[in-house]
């Protein structure tokens, strides 16, 4: 068996990293797990879905990482069509993984909450099962669809139940998904290792902004991240039009990057709004486009809404902001502040006029503008970067090995007590 048979960094020890909802390396987080462990000595291979505009071949080798992707078509039409998706994901995972064969750690990224299905023959084989918890999937169901008695409810209750005592080890990616995992999840306090989600500094550098890009207005406001039903751009959209309408501000220009299944929707809202042309929509652009729309914003925003998911979760286009040293307006969630502290201010839940009033706010102090921006950056680098994941990463892998005693130096780990990071 192999998960019987390593011991020591490296020595040849296989990892396979199971995604279902992003393309790699398009998902920067599995991104940067899957390059730490080749660092460390692991032969890395995943299996992913194939993008729509990039990573778009079959399989590929990648700085050392060996790509597997299947088609699979978005979900769409509420409930059934997730099924779907998923029911088309788990098969191809499952081709793909006994393709792959055998491997020391099997490591499943959720959403959905299925892929310990897709690993139970290379568990049987011998493989570590790692639960890489990307998403709180019960709460993210209330978030979409508001339901919480329903049977598809209950099935994903279950089915984090289920995959919760698969797991060997789970990665959580915040001190509120730690929790969960132990409350909810009955998992030990040592077996849970938080690894937080973290820009990369060398690839969120300013460069000097470009006034063109606010289309012959004073400021830009920019938006980045995914657009679905939970991610807040119609209430963003909707502070921009009172923004304008009843504080009477029409000194900004503002871009929205990014895409999702309420991109379409989002686009028709902004028409609806009369804010056509004001807002920019651009979709997925490439990395050098989004440095240059980041280092010219004047604010950039942050406008999840206060759900159940919302509420704990860590928004990676805080940490972003943060990298480039923008000031940032968001809703008062609880992870939010955990993130930004400072570099931002806070708008009560989900209240689009106080947001609109803090943006205006912003516009008009360019001198806290300034210190926000230098406060999110010292956080960044200075505790949560993906430096100082990078450990706790490592030190999952060790004990998922059995190995708890080489515990990888130079960063913060986080398991057994209540530590604050």
């Amino acid at each position: 068996m192999l998960g019987n048979a390593v011991s020591g960094e490296g020595s040849g020890r296989r990892a396979l990293i199971l995604v279902e909802n992003l393309s790699v390396p398009f998902d920067r987080r599995v991104w940067q797990e899957c390059t730490t462990l080749r660092d460390a000595g692991w032969e890395v291979h995943v299996i992913c879905p194939r993008g729509e505009k990039r990573d778009t071949e079959p399989e590929a080798l990648i700085d050392g990482v060996r790509i597997h992707r299947y088609p699979l078509r978005a979900a769409t039409g509420g409930p059934a069509g997730y099924l779907r998706e998923y029911g088309s994901a788990l098969w191809h995972t499952a081709r793909l993984a006994r393709k792959v064969g055998p491997v020391h750690v099997v490591h499943a990224c959720n959403p959905p909450d299925l892929l310990f299905l897709a690993a139970r023959w290379l568990r049987r084989r011998g493989a570590r099962f790692v639960f890489d918890q990307h998403d709180l999937v019960p709460e993210l169901y209330l978030s979409r669809f508001g339901r919480g008695k329903d049977l598809l409810y209950r099935a994903v209750c279950a089915l984090e139940r289920r995959t919760y005592r698969a797991a060997d080890i789970v990665l959580a990616t915040n001190e509120s998904y730690r929790d969960v995992a132990i409350r909810r999840g009955g998992r030990r306090p040592d077996d849970v290792f938080v690894v937080r989600s973290a820009p990369q500094v060398d690839r969120f550098q300013p460069v000097p902004p470009e006034p063109e890009l606010k289309r012959g207005k004073p400021h830009l406001l920019c938006y980045l991240g995914v657009m679905g039903p939970q991610d807040g751009v119609d209430y963003a959209l909707r502070a921009l039009a009172k923004l304008r309408d009843e504080l009477g501000r029409t000194d900004w220009h503002a871009v929205f990057v990014g895409a999702g299944d309420a991109f379409d929707a989002m686009v028709e809202l902004s028409r609806q709004l009369g804010l056509s042309d004001q807002v920019q929509f651009t979709g997925r652009i490439p990395d050098a486009d989004l440095v240059r729309y980041l280092s010219t914003a004047d604010v950039c925003l942050s406008p999840d809404p206060r759900n159940p998911l919302n509420d704990v979760s860590t928004m990676n286009k805080v940490l972003e902001y943060m990298a480039m040293g923008r000031p940032i307006v968001s809703f008062d969630l609880k992870e939010a502040r955990v993130s930004a502290g400072d570099a931002a201010v806070y708008a009560p839940a989900n209240d689009e006029a106080r947001f609109a009033d803090l943006i205006a706010e912003l516009l008009d102090d360019p001198d806290r503008r300034v210190r926000m921006g230098k406060v999110g950056q010292e956080r960044i680098t200075g505790r949560l970067s993906w430096e100082n994941s990078q450990a706790s990463l490592l030190a999952a892998y060790a004990a998922a090995c059995g190995e708890r005693t080489q515990v990888p130096a130079g960063g913060p780990v986080r398991t057994g007590k209540r530590q604050r990071r």
